[in-house]
Formats: C-alpha cells, structure tokens, sequence
C-alpha cells in the first residue's frame, strides 16, 4: 500500500524547484512533533511542503508527502496509515490538502499521542478553525503563516540577487543607507510596480494568463475556502461574489453596512459575517482603530494585497489607492497595524505614525512617511518599497 506513495513521493520531490527558499523555512522550529502551515491559496503551501522534504531528506523513504485528494482516504483512516508508516521506518509525514479529511483534527491528535517517533507537518487553509476553535489541536501543534512573496523575495528572484531582511526598527533608523545600499546594485523601482501588479502570487511564474489564474484563484477562495471549509449552503455564493465585487470596485473604503445590505440582498448582520469571511481567505484585509476588532465595524477595508486590486479590469486604480494597499500588507504581515487617530494613515504596533503618499512632491509633514516613488529616502521619508524587506 504504501509503495505507490512512495513512488509518487519520490517523483514529485524530484521535480519540485523552489525559485525562491521561502524565509519561513528558517523560522519553524523542525524538530516540534507536530507542525501546522497556514496559507491562503495559491501562496505556494504545496510547493513549500515539497521543497522541505527535498532539502532535509531527498528521496529518503524515512519523509511521505500525501496530498488527501487521494481517494485511499475515503476509505482508510489517517490513523492506520501513519501507524504503517512508522512501522516501516518512517519518521516525518506531510500532509497536504488536510481540509479534505473529514475527521482531520481528530486523527492528527491521534497520532500525535499514539505514535511518538512521529513527525507531521500539515498544511491548511487560512479559514480553518485550528487551535482557537478546535481543542482537539491545543497545546499540541505549533502554527505558522506562509504568504505570498514579499517585494524582497521578488526582488531576488527577478534580479538574481540575495538581499536579506531587515526589521522595521532597522528601516526606520538606516533606511538611507540600506535603500543607497541596495540602489547600488539594482534600481528597485524597475522592479516594483510589476511586483504590485503581479508578484504576491507564485504562479506569475507558470506560464499561464496571470489574470485568469488569479480570478480563478478567487473563485476557488470563494466555492472551497469560505463554501465547503465553512460548511456554507452553495446557495450563497452569489452573494458573497457580489460582496467581493464591490469591495474590488471600492477598497479602500470605510464600510458601509446599510449601503451593502441593501445591494448585496442579505441581512446586515449576515454582511458583517461576509466580510469575516472574505478576512479570513485573505481577500481582505480590515484596519480597526487600536483597542477593536471584529465583530466591531472596521474603520477602514482594504485588499489583502495589491495585486488583487487588478483583478476588475473596469477599474482605475490609483496610485495612491496601490501605496496604502501595500503598506499594509507588508506590515501587517509581522506587526500589529491600526487605524490612526492623529492624522495618520497608519499606526503601527502602538507607536510608530505612519503616512503613506505615492508621489516624493507630496507633503510629508513630520510623521514617518512612506513614500511611493522614492528609491532612497531622507530623514522621516523612507522609500515605499524597502517596507517589502520586513520578510
């Protein structure tokens, strides 16, 4: 039974090349019995599962990658599996696609109790309820985040170059000389409206149509993420579309809950549970004053990234729309952003100001200011694109 998992093992291992290492794969603590990777679709969890197993075990028969689309699990317990598997020498399971077991949380507790020489790594939606909703998995997994690329990990790919990461303390203080460091050696900017465009999501490698994989992307959020995950009645798709529609069409926006009851057809308290969801598949991302969160009116709602604000092609996005749009995302990836009360777009882990313009002739006043198209900085005006450096 197990040999054709092996052979499959073995081929995709061979065939899998990682463009880019993930910096996540040094941030996870391996040697954990019991590992959880979060990720929105299409953000490379696959690949990043694959790229672990070539790099630590080869071809080694001691690692498994298993994806649960495969139809032995309709009938075979993850228990019975993972017990064969030790018993012939193996020590580290990946389970990929880890949604589509039904009694999921359940086994992996399982296993984790019953078998101690066992490693599993498994990948999951970000929509999952994991340790906050499911008790089965408390105390006992370590969970991390896998996002798309950063501008930094783009930046390398792109210009065949190995530039590190610096911490936000870091670019504020240095970011003269980091940005005049980096200039040296490529322009950033010749790089960074194509990465907003296009460059969160690893598939504007593959050759197919960017646009169309991203809508269809979002059509696979939407139908599996938020629909089968959630256990929501297929009848509701429509709305939630029409929902992700006008936060496309307006986002940036404030959020007007009567307005978008009233055009999506559906209860204003049902609009609140929407947006949670389209949060949650990261589709969106919601800014709330310090001291708030959901299920609380968010003060503003933004894209979760950039490059979803082109997926409408009848809108005109601004410059400045784009500027705040990243800002955010590159943040908020490691550090608590909210909504500031002192003429600030942005106030981030509680004490740092930030404003966000998209051209260097705006005024900056004398917040922190990121500014759009700078490739180096002065004083409190840091360049848009080093906040892309953050991981």
């Amino acid at each position: 039974m197990l040999e054709a998992f092996f052979e499959t093992h073995k081929y995709l291992v061979e065939h899998t090349e990682a463009c880019v290492r993930r910096r996540l794969m040094d941030e996870i603590d391996w040697s954990d019995r019991l590992i959880g990777i979060k990720g929105c679709r299409g953000v490379g969890k696959t690949t990043f599962l694959l790229s672990y197993a070539k790099e630590r075990f080869g071809t080694s028969r001691e690692c498994l990658y298993v994806n649960f689309n495969n139809f032995y699990f309709t009938r075979h317990t993850l228990v019975e599996f993972a017990g064969e598997f030790v018993a012939n020498g193996g020590r580290t399971l990946l389970l990929d696609q880890t949604f589509k077991y039904p009694y999921w949380s359940r086994e992996l507790r399982e296993c984790y109790e019953r078998y101690p020489s066992l490693h599993i790594v498994f990948s999951g939606s970000t929509v999952m309820r994991l340790t906050d909703e499911n008790p089965d998995l408390n105390g006992i997994v370590k969970m991390y985040n896998l996002r798309g690329f950063s501008f930094r990990e783009y930046l390398n790919l792109q210009a065949g170059k190995s530039f590190p990461v610096y911490t936000l303390r870091q670019i504020i203080d240095e970011h003269e000389q980091i940005a005049a460091g980096i200039a040296q050696e490529v322009n950033p900017l010749w790089y960074f409206s194509d990465y907003l465009h296009h460059g969160y999501y690893p598939f504007f490698l593959e050759k197919r149509n960017f646009t169309e994989t991203l809508l269809k992307t979002m059509n696979m959020m939407l139908e599996v993420d938020i629909l089968l995950i959630r256990k929501i009645d297929i009848a509701y798709l429509e709305k939630i579309r029409s929902l992700l529609y006008l936060m496309l069409s307006d986002a940036p926006c404030s959020l007007n809950v009567s307005r978008l009851s009233e055009e999506v057809d559906t209860a204003r308290a049902t609009v609140m549970n929407y947006i949670k969801y389209l949060k949650d598949a990261r589709l969106l991302n919601l800014l709330y004053p310090d001291g708030r969160q959901f299920p609380q009116k968010p003060q503003r709602v933004y894209m979760q990234n950039t490059n979803l604000m082109y997926a409408l092609p009848t809108r005109h996005v601004s410059d400045q729309v784009v500027a705040e749009t990243f800002f955010y995302n590159a943040l908020h990836a490691c550090h608590k952003v909210n909504a500031s009360d002192r003429s600030a777009h942005f106030l981030v882990d509680g004490h740092y100001y930030f404003n966000v313009v998209d051209r260097l002739s705006s005024k900056a006043g004398f917040r922190l200011t990121a500014v759009g198209n700078a490739v180096t900085g002065l004083q409190n005006r840091i360049p848009l694109w080093l906040f892309g450096f953050l991981y």
